[in-house]
């Protein structure tokens, strides 16, 4: 770009925007890939309906069929097939519950976000970090169910009625298959979703109520930052930078690790350099373990990716969605709150 003498906003635009942003995704490609192997085993195997059979005690307390815990399992790879998924619930009452809860799970665009965290923040103990969001992400989908379901006069339930495959070996073929199309789809939506947002966010950063800027504190993004942070202050995210990556995260979970390295002017995130590089510009605006972790638990039960807010709308209507937003907000800030103020205390 230098040689053929393009403008330097234009070389920031590519280097900065686009490349670190979709680069910065593509580099955790292997590990979002090892899930879908992992999640296709399980399906192929035959061993999915069991879960349905194994957990139908424990759904119908909460006032569920054991086949809604499909869904829930098919929220660790993605939202959005997931949703659909519930379409297989003959009770209406059923999909509103399991659509409601399914965002709770760990999708895959999410695991970037505690790979990063844990690994700058916890040392040794990276794995059990990110591990707890898997827990708690079933935990509180468990928990909300039951809260559902104790204000709920239903009282009749449908016996569960499934057939159980036989166990088999799984088929290579359709392993590969389902793994690519799963793939297929992630590089999709880095090459469009994450490729759009990346170009939007390097247009907050560099454009400013003065116009053209080079410090992005006075930034349209620091102005949106600034504007939201204060909510954000009781859970230990008060920082304009994380309140403009949430937002960024909306659009695509992924996002949330693009945004923070645009954010914070780090070229490749996933490098040991990077990591080192953001670990030190975080610590230097007081971002600490605490403040991570809470990160990572905020970024589990907000809102999920547009994506998924659409499938939902399609699934079950405009109300559900809301629905559905206003309780995974609420949810999100609350049980962040709690753990920001109680661990503020020890720590």
């Amino acid at each position: 770009l230098e040689g053929v003498h393009t403008s330097d906003w234009v070389i920031s635009l590519v280097c900065d925007g686009i490349i670190s942003g979709v680069g910065g995704i593509l580099t955790f490609l292997p590990n979002v890939t090892i899930l879908f192997i992992a999640l296709a085993f399980l399906e192929d195997s035959g061993y999915m309906s069991r879960v349905a059979y194994v957990m139908n005690d424990i759904m119908e307390r909460l006032g569920l069929s054991g086949r809604a815990f499909i869904p829930m399992v098919l929220g660790f790879g993605c939202t959005v097939p997931a949703v659909m998924a519930s379409r297989t619930l003959e009770s209406r009452r059923d999909r509103f519950r399991v659509m409601l809860v399914t965002p709770f799970m760990s999708c895959s665009a999410k695991l970037p976000i505690y790979i990063l965290f844990s690994g700058m923040f916890f040392g040794s103990n990276a794995m059990w970090a990110a591990y707890s969001m898997y827990l708690i992400g079933i935990l509180m989908a468990l928990l909300i169910t039951w809260l559902l379901h104790l204000t709920d006069r239903y009282e009749g339930m449908q016996p569960l009625l499934i057939e159980l495959p036989a166990y088999k070996r799984p088929s290579a073929y359709t392993i590969y298959v389902y793994v690519r199309d799963k793939v297929k789809d992630f590089l999709t939506k880095a090459g469009t979703t994450i490729f759009v947002a990346s170009i939007l966010l390097w247009l907050l950063l560099h454009l400013g109520p003065s116009g053209m800027i080079e410090d992005v504190s006075r930034s349209f993004a620091a102005v949106i930052g600034r504007g939201l942070s204060w909510i954000l202050v009781p859970c230990g995210l008060g920082f304009w930078q994380i309140a403009v990556a949430l937002l960024a995260g909306i659009s695509a979970k992924e996002v949330v690790v693009s945004s923070t390295a645009v954010l914070f002017g780090i070229a490749n995130v996933n490098s040991f350099g990077g990591m080192q590089q953001l670990h030190q510009e975080l610590l230097q605006i007081g971002f600490g373990p605490l403040n991570a972790w809470c990160m990572m638990l905020f970024c589990l039960l907000y809102v999920p990716c547009l994506a998924a807010l659409a499938t939902i709308r399609r699934e079950g209507g405009a109300r559900q969605m809301i629905a559905g937003i206003l309780l995974q907000l609420g949810v999100a800030w609350v049980t962040t709150f709690a753990v920001w103020q109680i661990g503020s205390l020890f720590l």
